[in-house]
C-alpha cells in the first residue's frame, strides 16, 4: 500500500485527488496539509511513502520546501503537482530533490502511473514537460553526467566519494545492501564509469 500525504492549499484539489485514489487498491491518502509547515509536522510523525506536493502555495513551498524535506535522508519521495508545464519550473523542483513532476491537467491514468513510479523510487516527468526536455538535452554534456542522476543517486554518490562503503550507506538510509548496490550500478551506467577509482577521479574533477 502506498501511503500518500497530499499537500495543496486548495481543498477541492485535495478532495478530487482523494476520490481518484479511492479507485486504486494500492494507494491510500493518510494525511493532508494546506501549507508547508503543516506538511513538515505530519512528515515528522512518519508513516508516509509518498508526498504529492503542490508547486505554488502561500508561505513555505516549492524548491525551498523540497529542500527542507530532503534534509531527512529517509524522507519519502516527492511528486510535484503543478499548473505549469514549463520545463524550467520542473527542472528547478527536480533539482531541489523532487523525484516526479506532473501537471494538474494530467490524465488520471498517467497520474496514477506517476504515483506508483515515484513511490517506488523512480523518476517520472509528465509527457508535456518530457517532450520539452528532449530539446534541452544539450544542457547536459559529457562533462556533467552526474546531472542525470536522481536525487537519491546523487546522495549515494556523495557518500561513495567520501569513502563510505555500501553497507554503511545502506544502514544510514535504512535500505538493503542490495538496493544500494543497484543504485551504485545505475550511477556508474549513467555516468559511463567502469570502476570505483574512475568514479573518484570524476568526483574530484567536478568538485563533488
Amino acid at each position: 500500500m502506498i501511503r500518500v500525504l497530499l499537500v495543496d492549499d486548495h481543498v477541492l484539489m485535495r478532495e478530487g485527488l482523494k476520490q481518484l485514489f479511492e479507485f486504486a487498491d494500492d494507494i491510500q491518502v493518510v494525511g493532508e496539509a494546506d501549507n508547508g509547515e503543516d506538511a513538515l509536522r505530519i512528515l515528522a510523525k512518519g508513516g508516509i511513502d509518498l508526498i504529492v506536493l503542490d508547486v505554488s502555495m502561500p508561505g513555505l513551498h516549492g524548491a525551498e520546501l523540497i529542500e527542507r524535506i530532503k534534509q531527512d535522508p529517509k524522507a519519502p519521495p516527492i511528486l510535484m503537482l503543478s499548473m505549469h508545464n514549463e520545463l524550467q519550473i520542473a527542472k528547478r523542483n527536480l533539482k531541489a530533490g523532487a523525484l516526479g513532476y506532473v501537471t494538474k491537467n494530467t490524465p488520471p491514468a498517467e497520474l496514477m502511473a506517476a504515483v506508483r513510479k515515484v513511490a517506488s523510487g523512480n523518476r517520472y516527468v509528465v509527457s508535456a514537460v518530457a517532450q520539452q526536455a528532449v530539446f534541452d538535452l544539450s544542457a547536459v554534456s559529457d562533462n556533467a553526467l552526474h546531472e542525470l542522476l536522481t536525487p537519491r543517486e546523487r546522495d549515494i554518490l556523495n557518500l561513495l566519494v567520501k569513502g563510505k562503503k555500501v553497507t554503511e550507506i545502506a544502514q544510514e538510509y535504512g535500505l538493503s545492501v542490495k538496493t544500494v548496490s543497484t543504485h551504485k550500478i545505475n550511477i556508474k551506467q549513467k555516468m559511463r564509469i567502469g570502476s570505483d577509482a574512475e568514479l573518484m577521479r570524476y568526483a574530484i574533477a567536478h568538485g563533488l
